[in-house]
């Protein structure tokens, strides 16, 4: 078609990438989506409609810093790579989201394959805008790929970008091909660089070689503590510390002694005894009761159980796969979940109109709130069912959201599902009184525990869709600006509230009667200003009178005594810990509790194969009614296109097409693909999530050609 000529590059490329994921969304199989692909990047040659676009330079700026590369990096370089530009900014759930969806595409197609993926972060707030703050990210993340900091977005603004995240796609050639906006687009980047990679590389454009990668993501802090996030006490006075870099609970005594160290340095989502349990940047806890407590696992998008006496780790909610539904109400682990940040303990009586002989004794019931950062709501996980709101019916272990409509707004309203909020990091309970810390809003807001109704603090502002109003003012109410706080905690022994103002690198404290906020003047043992460097996570001792603060970047825990300010070292002692133990070996862990199965086939891969997966289960399974049962790629073969790339199973079943791209490809012994299947099972007692992964390797070259082989897999208890 023929654009207007007033509108500008940008404009054009939103308006073609629209076009192409409307007419991909319709295609109604593999084939089709591919060869609608195709004839988007045919379009290229001849379609003089959007030269506009091919007269765009798109090229770094020359003395900016760069990460996980050991020189600076130039679009005019990187010729001959399909180039993916992350615009992102790393506070930002959905951009954490996106980083999720960019890693599987690497580990599909690495740089020698054709593609490179290239963060620009193009910073919201001051604090980001700092390379050591952007390096430790970086390592918090486990980000691989290129980075560079474009602190001024000059880039962001000379291509007219226009929110985080956006994804801006280059040609080999470097021409700006297509702009996705938000999150949720992984299954067609695969397929787009699957039928790119194979266009392209038919027209000999494509350049194979590395780049100069040096991963910064390897540090290792000198003490025990990895990029703390919250820290929290029982009731009896014993500390949890959520070390979320190390993907671990801690939890230790009074004095520091750690006694349990539940997870291990390698990722995972596995259920079990506290030696093999795994957990993925584990963010928020609180105690249940002594023994036992509750995690936000943030990366496995799931809310976990630790009980200390029974020493087991189970999933309350999520499916280890992230959603995106903003109303719940399933079972918890058939409830998916997106980044659950932080998590708190609320006890109120039910509304179930039963007679009681003495209404002063009647028991209370649980409910657990859950922060869901990446819907922006606040959900609830109800252990025992309870009737609550306005005699609304909340069953058993069921997962639901609670206030919020999903919007990333500064909403407060009197109707819970009216109110919005945006990214909400850090929850603390006082009484029927729920505080929290909208991160994105840079602002303390809390919501009645009575009827849901949403009222201000301190900080942000009062247009609800005025998200950049953050900065570092005490005052009250809107007149006081902080920026982007991540926790909150409530001290009973002065009625007042603690912050943590994670970016302005501070701890505040708020009047909640007056609600004016101000600035605790820390000083070290050395009498000279106490340095933070984004604290996440803060807690009271049992007294009320000292405060434990986790100084998250600098891997550290504080502990500061409220009447004179004085901070010291919050030391921890692993000696009670076994050094080695199963924890310390977390590769001899995956292994012996991983379901990794290799199978090999004589595949003849110069001629299409279809492959048949059957996965049967033993009889005490039965594949969870309504559950997805989801399959995805997670490895291919650099000269090998699988198609599709992921997909959910019908009665256990699924099918894929294998062929390799080279007509000279050999594959004796070499692992072709490995694919990971996401199940969602059920016992006569209880649901449960198995992962299994498969590798498919190749046999010798069969004498004769087959063309359809067949996979059976026995899921055993």
């Amino acid at each position: 078609m023929d654009f207007n000529n007033d509108l500008s590059p940008i404009d054009i490329l939103t308006f073609i990438t629209d076009e192409l994921l409307q007419a991909y969304k319709s295609s109604s199989g593999e084939n089709e989506k591919a060869r609608t692909i195709v004839k988007f990047l045919e379009r290229w040659n001849d379609d003089i409609s959007i030269a506009k676009l091919k007269g765009l330079t798109v090229e770094f700026e020359s003395d900016l810093e760069w990460f996980n590369v050991s020189c600076p990096l130039s679009i005019t370089g990187l010729q001959g790579k399909v180039i993916i530009l992350d615009f992102f900014t790393y506070c930002c759930i959905n951009c954490m989201h996106v980083l999720q969806e960019l890693h599987l595409l690497e580990e599909r197609f690495p740089i020698e394959s054709g593609v490179v993926v290239i963060g620009v972060h193009s910073p919201k707030f001051e604090n980001e805008r700092n390379a050591a703050n952007i390096m430790s990210a970086v390592q918090r993340y486990g980000i691989s790929h290129p980075i560079v900091n474009d602190s001024r977005s000059g880039m962001w603004r000379a291509i007219g970008i226009r929110c985080w995240p956006s994804l801006l796609i280059l040609s080999p050639s470097g021409v700006p091909m297509m702009l996705l906006m938000g999150e949720g687009h992984g299954k067609f980047l695969q397929d787009f660089f699957s039928s790119a990679l194979s266009f392209f590389s038919r027209q000999g454009i494509i350049d194979h070689r590395g780049l100069p990668i040096k991963l910064f993501r390897d540090f290792q802090p000198a003490s025990n503590l990895r990029f703390p996030a919250k820290i929290v006490r029982s009731p009896n006075g014993q500390y949890a510390i959520a070390d979320t870099g190390n993907n671990r609970v801690l939890v230790l005594t009074a004095g520091g002694v750690v006694q349990h160290r539940i997870g291990g340095h390698q990722p995972g989502f596995v259920d079990g005894n506290l030696t093999v349990a795994r957990f993925n940047n584990p963010q928020g806890i609180a105690f249940l009761n002594e023994n036992v407590l509750i995690v936000a696992d943030t990366k496995n998008h799931a809310v976990r159980q630790i009980s200390l006496t029974n020493a087991i780790v189970e999933t309350l909610a999520g499916t280890g796969i992230q959603g995106n539904e903003r109303i719940g109400g399933r079972l918890g682990p058939l409830q998916p979940l997106s980044s659950p940040w932080d998590v708190a303990i609320f006890r109120t009586r039910d509304m179930d109109m039963s007679f009681h002989l003495d209404e002063r004794n009647i028991p209370e019931k649980t409910i657990i709130l859950i922060s869901m950062a990446g819907t922006h709501q606040i959900w609830g996980y109800f252990p025992e069912g309870i009737i609550w709101w306005k005699f609304r019916k909340f069953e058993p272990c069921c997962c639901v959201s609670l206030i919020g409509n999903g919007l990333e707004e500064n909403r407060n309203n009197s109707y819970p599902q009216n109110a919005a909020f945006a990214q909400p990091s850090g929850l603390a309970i006082a009484g029927d009184v729920l505080y929290i810390a909208d991160s994105e809003s840079s602002s303390i807001r809390k919501a009645s525990m009575i009827d849901g109704k949403v009222m201000p603090v301190v900080g942000g502002d009062r247009n609800p869709l005025n998200l950049f109003a953050f900065g570092d003012i005490d005052g009250r109410l809107f007149s006081a600006k902080l920026q982007h706080p991540l926790g909150v905690t409530f001290n009973d022994a002065n009625n007042r509230l603690y912050v943590a103002d994670t970016y302005n690198h501070k701890i505040k404290i708020i009047d909640i009667d007056s609600n004016d906020i101000s600035t605790l003047q820390i000083k070290s043992q050395e009498n000279t200003n106490l340095i933070l460097n984004e604290p996440a996570g803060l807690c009271l001792d049992a007294s009320g009178k000292k405060l434990l603060v986790a100084d998250t970047n600098n891997h550290l825990i504080h502990i500061i005594d409220l009447v004179t300010l004085i901070a010291q070292p919050f030391g921890l002692d692993f000696r009670q810990i076994a050094s080695a133990s199963e924890i310390d070996a977390p590769q001899d862990i995956q292994k012996a509790t991983e379901n990794n199965i290799i199978k090999t086939l004589p595949l003849d891969l110069i001629k299409p194969s279809k492959i048949f997966f059957n996965l049967r289960l033993s009889p005490i399974f039965n594949f969870t009614k309504e559950a997805p049962q989801k399959w995805i790629l997670k490895t291919v073969c650099q000269s090998v296109i699988v198609n599709p790339s992921s997909g959910t199973l019908l009665d256990g079943m699924c099918h894929m097409q294998v062929q390799a791209t080279r007509p000279d490809f050999m594959c004796e012994s070499s692992q072709i693909f490995t694919i990971e299947f996401v199940l969602n099972l059920c016992l006569s007692n209880c649901c449960l999530v198995k992962k299994i992964t498969v590798s498919i390797k190749c046999d010798d070259m069969p004498e004769e050609y087959i063309s359809i082989h067949n996979v059976n897999i026995d899921i055993e208890q």
